[in-house]
């Protein structure tokens, strides 16, 4: 059996530091859009969402908010179509969230593409998507206004080199970590905490000046770390096991209802607000919670339920139980990581989560993860029998990576995941879980070059 022996912590203390080390974060973005799929500019898939998306909903998401969390600033992004349809709801609500950024300091930014961009355009278009929808939404805003931050789903590695060079933004959510066999795109293999990503692919960290990009790459939904080893999902004992469960209201509150989707969404906050902040210096929590979302029911049913009772228990149990906790919009959370860290060479994120006994959430099992710029490394037990760990995932991001080439027609890659020497989520035969011992003898030297104090 092997352990981390646990050490204490240091933190520096200049101006810099305090502005991440030290503090809890929250950070809730929303997609405004027309269609649920705006796979490019002029072909979409998936529900009109136009009937959902109008001032009356968007007021009754922002009242939400700032009644369950005065003074809280989230991030709006909105699609290419919400961006420019003429329809005077449309018109209205680009206006009214315009006046939020105003009032509440809240992001408006745009959104290329529906969260898979690279799926369905190359990357000089995606970049021509990015330039023009900045522009439109400085224009709707006014006053020499500029996003922080661009939400993307994923994107890749040449976009978000050309956010940082050519558009001076520094912030993207463009990884979704665990993101496997869900809606429709695929990009497993990142750390889950925010990161500079490499010129090769966006799921690896970069390790050096040469494949250095300046863009802090953010995670779009915290999720349960033991739901997150299921590939989509599964069901068990006649209950869906998705990978998604953690704080995004689609796989709890609209799924389980309010009281035990409200449970399984603390549990996760807390895993990241109690022991992760103790282990990291700082903890973050992220949500997406796209704005069709409340009043969804009437369009894609959910048992009636729209979640906005679960949204405010949530957001309000949240601050009561941390009141020091901050929910800024997630430009401000990268900046602030973003004047802390200069590179990924000091990144060491570790996180210990034990189930809560909800589906996929075994309350049976403790998984371990390290994750730093040379690779992730999940360690799963059973601690209730305090039985050996078996390593889940170890993955190497000192290997070459290569992203897919830009689609062609009937030739799009979902696949965008980065999976080398064991993945969580157990889809290929090499993906066994094996003991420390297991490992070759330069794999365990390159853990414990992080870690000394792993032993067997």
């Amino acid at each position: 059996m092997f352990w981390m022996v646990a050490g204490s912590l240091c933190f520096a203390t200049s101006p810099d530091s305090k502005e991440l080390m030290g503090q809890r974060f929250l950070t809730f973005n929303t997609i405004v859009r027309v269609r649920q799929i705006e796979v490019s500019r002029d072909t979409a898939h998936g529900p009109d969402e136009s009937s959902i998306h109008t001032p009356a909903e968007g007021r009754v998401f922002r009242e939400a908010i700032e009644k369950a969390w005065p003074g809280a600033r989230i991030t709006w992004a909105f699609s290419w179509l919400a961006l420019h349809d003429e329809r005077a709801q449309y018109c209205e609500l680009r206006e009214l969230v315009a006046g939020y950024q105003k009032q509440f300091g809240d992001e408006m930014t745009f959104i290329p593409g529906a969260y898979f961009s690279n799926m369905y355009n190359t990357r000089e278009q995606v970049n021509r998507d990015l330039h023009e929808g900045l522009q439109r939404v400085s224009a709707i805003v006014g006053n020499g206004y500029r996003p922080k931050s661009v939400v993307a789903g994923f994107l890749a590695a040449e976009n978000l080199r050309y956010l940082a060079e050519k558009e001076n933004i520094h912030v993207c959510q463009g990884n979704i970590w665990s993101q496997y066999a869900v809606d429709h795109g695929d990009g497993e293999g990142s750390i889950s905490y925010p990161y500079y990503p490499s010129r090769e692919h966006f799921c690896k960290p970069a390790r050096g000046k040469e494949d250095f990009i300046d863009v802090v790459n953010l995670d779009g939904w915290t999720v349960d770390f033991l739901c997150a080893r299921i590939p989509g999902s599964r069901m068990v004992a006649g209950e869906r096991w998705r990978s998604r469960q953690g704080v995004g209201p689609i796989e709890t509150l609209l799924d389980m209802g309010t009281e035990r989707g409200l449970q399984a969404m603390m549990h996760t906050t807390s895993s990241h607000f109690d022991d992760g902040f103790q282990r990291n210096g700082f903890a973050w929590v992220t949500c997406g919670w796209e704005m069709g979302l409340v009043e969804a029911r009437k369009i894609y049913g959910y048992g009636g339920r729209n979640g906005m009772d679960g949204l405010g228990l949530w957001l309000s149990q949240t601050r009561k139980r941390w009141p020091d906790a901050k929910l800024i919009t997630q430009g401000e959370f990268g900046e602030r990581w973003r004047l802390h860290f200069k590179s990924n060479e000091t990144l060491n994120y570790q996180f210990t989560h034990r189930g809560c006994g909800i589906r996929a959430s075994e309350a049976d099992q403790e998984i371990r993860w390290f994750m730093n710029r040379d690779f992730r490394l999940a360690l799963l037990r059973n601690w209730k029998k305090d039985e050996a760990p078996l390593v889940i995932d170890f993955t190497r991001y000192d290997l070459p990576a290569k992203e897919p080439a830009d689609p062609e027609p009937g030739k799009q890659s979902r696949n965008w995941s980065l999976m080398n020497r064991i993945n969580q989520k157990g889809t290929r035969p090499q993906d066994q879980p094996v003991p420390f011992s297991g490992l070759s003898a330069e794999e365990q030297a390159l853990i414990r070059k992080h870690y000394p104090d792993m032993t067997k």
